[in-house]
């Protein structure tokens, strides 16, 4: 009897879960159009996030309350997406996947309108923790089923294509939220997500398979759930791939949080200008995850995560290096992030599939598990980026340094060549 069979009936575990049958590649009979679809609904999570930026002025003026208020709103979605994430991911283990996806983007557009019709701080702040909780499906659920699909090479490359659509919208959101405000207030944006909200749920109805059927659902109670996160979390291969993505997103999550006041207080850069390098940058990582599923078959996960390691270390030493013995030339900055964020773009896709390519039977909870893990790697990397920030970037490169050195550490303690080959 399984492992997790076992659990849910109070048995104590006997040993770690053991490998899923692999899937040698991608159903053949897979729509090309599915990953841009699943990378649109992935894209909730950073549209939602990055497109009300711009807005937090105009919210604390109309809602009276002191500046920097509006941060609360930002924190409350953070605390919505840690929950949210670990309840979709059990959730779609046990009632497949269409129905918590469409569930959560159903409860997403309700709150999005409560948003808009929001006439306090406080109300504005609890509909953007149940927007989060509900949006979270669209961040576990399309990773499950990429996983449900395929593995290996294969996933690798629909993961490439999800990163394609979902990167486009960090640039593109912040930029969209400020044209937005040119021509209506701070609600019509929200108006805007309850609409994303109730597309993305139709789509789902119409257009995306349940992939996990019947038979290999998974009903736990509260203690088995409990105990499977565990047994998920102690098996070397999830942990050791989840914590080097955690690394790249604490290093991410610095830079997102700290670039700003560094590139136009310090270097005297327009917003415009800013979002161009910002842009550029997130354009660096789209392509790298673009090439990284072109390179796979020649070179194979082990020698490119290896690679992408090694660059990202490199870069931040660089960026340390740049930082400490204050040279002001923002070249000399760019440099290093740009090649920073663009080995993320490897990074990334090959451990989210090296993580779940253990854990087929429960994948959601697995993709729930990591992104959860990855968030809170990286909401530390923000906070700490707030606290350290001093108007160089001395803050910023010593916490993308710590991101690198840790996935090169859960790089060393990786198992190698655990990926199938799709």
């Amino acid at each position: 009897m399984d492992i997790y069979r076992r659990l849910a009936h109070g048995w104590p575990p006997m040993d770690y879960p053991q490998p899923s049958p692999p899937i040698p590649q991608a159903r053949q009979d897979l729509p090309g159009w599915l990953p841009i679809l699943l990378g649109f609904l992935t894209a909730v999570g950073p549209v939602s996030t990055d497109m009300y930026l711009p807005a937090f002025p105009a919210i604390e003026a109309s809602l009276h309350v002191p500046a920097g208020s509006a941060q609360i709103t930002l924190a409350t979605w953070f605390a919505g997406l840690a929950i949210g994430q670990v309840a979709q991911g059990s959730l779609s283990d046990r009632f497949g996947r269409r129905a918590p996806l469409v569930g959560g983007m159903i409860l997403y557009t309700i709150a999005s309108v409560g948003c808009a019709l929001s006439t306090g701080l406080w109300g504005l702040s609890a509909w953007r923790a149940v927007a989060a909780i509900g949006g979270s499906a669209g961040m576990v659920v399309p990773r499950a089923i990429v996983r449900d699909l395929a593995d290996g090479h294969a996933a690798v490359r629909m993961m490439g294509r999800l990163i394609l659509v979902m990167g486009v919208a960090p640039i593109l959101a912040p930029t969209l939220g400020g044209l937005l405000l040119g021509v209506g207030d701070w609600r019509m944006l929200f108006w805007i997500c309850a609409a994303y909200g109730a597309t993305c749920a139709v789509l789902v109805l119409l257009l995306v398979p349940d992939t996990l059927p019947v038979g290999q659902r998974v009903r736990l109670g509260p203690a088995g759930l409990l105990l499977r996160y565990g047994a998920i979390m102690g098996e070397r291969g999830f942990f050791t791939h989840a914590l080097m993505g955690g690394g790249a997103m604490f290093g991410m999550f610095a830079y997102i949080s700290a670039s700003s006041p560094i590139y136009i207080e310090s270097f005297g850069v327009t917003p415009a200008q800013y979002g161009m390098l910002f842009g550029l940058c997130a354009a660096g990582y789209i392509g790298a995850a673009q090439v990284n599923s072109r390179l796979l078959g020649q070179f194979g996960e082990d020698r490119i995560m290896n690679a992408a390691v090694g660059t990202y270390l490199a870069a931040t030493l660089t960026l340390c290096a740049v930082a400490f013995l204050g040279l002001h030339w923002l070249p000399a900055l760019v440099v290093p992030v740009l090649l920073s964020t663009a080995s993320m773009g490897f990074i990334l896709p090959n451990t989210t599939v090296g993580a779940l390519s253990r854990h087929a039977a429960h994948a959601a909870s697995a993709s729930a598990l990591m992104g959860t893990m990855q968030f809170v790697l990286g909401a530390i990397s923000g906070v700490l980026a707030g606290w350290l920030t001093d108007g160089t970037a001395r803050g910023m490169g010593a916490l993308m340094l710590l991101g690198a050195v840790t996935a090169l550490l859960a790089g060393i303690w990786r198992p190698k060549g655990g990926m199938a080959r799709g």
